[in-house]
């Protein structure tokens, strides 16, 4: 049997930190139609996932926001079933804050494809976002749905603000 040595301390192996415009989670208490984010990533390097961050640009009405993580077919655009999930409470004095998604210990593989969705049914969150303008486009996409179209759309000129950490 082999003994693999993991590191205790996490380290940012995907860290877009960049933040000029938001994208909503959740909904207006006077609108049903519940709104959905998520970003697909392609996974640098090996090692065992610790835990997600995201950017909260602003929070209209706290709640519990839920993170769920997935392989993801960069080719067909398919989110495969959860691998991995976390529900974070977020409060009104969580705007303009990295909040951190703790998640299972989940091995991730270098060169492959990852994605997290964000989903809430009592808040709403706006979550830091880049958009590209004329700069390089990202790496990944951004994902935006709702409970009237959940497929969604991707978008490769736009990414969530978001830190991927891995113990190694």
């Amino acid at each position: 049997m082999k003994t693999i040595q993991h590191s205790s301390h996490p380290r940012p192996v995907i860290n877009q930190a960049e933040s000029n415009s938001s994208l909503w989670v959740g909904h207006l208490q006077t609108d049903p139609t519940n709104h959905l984010a998520g970003q697909t990533f392609t996974c640098p390097s090996g090692g065992m996932l610790d835990n997600i961050q995201i950017y909260s640009a602003a929070v209209q009405y706290p709640g519990e926001v839920t993170l769920t993580l997935h392989e993801f077919d960069a080719v067909a655009k398919k989110w495969g079933p959860a691998i991995a999930d976390s529900v974070m409470m977020i409060e009104k004095n969580d705007t303009a804050k990295w909040i951190r998604f703790a998640l299972p210990v989940t091995p991730l593989q270098q060169g492959a494809n990852y994605g997290f969705r964000l989903q809430t049914n009592n808040a709403l969150v706006a979550i830091g976002e880049a958009a590209a303008g004329n700069k390089q486009p990202f790496t990944g996409h951004e994902w935006s749905a709702d409970s009237k179209d959940q497929n969604g759309h991707f978008f490769s000129y736009f990414s969530l603000a978001f830190k991927v950490e891995l113990c190694a």
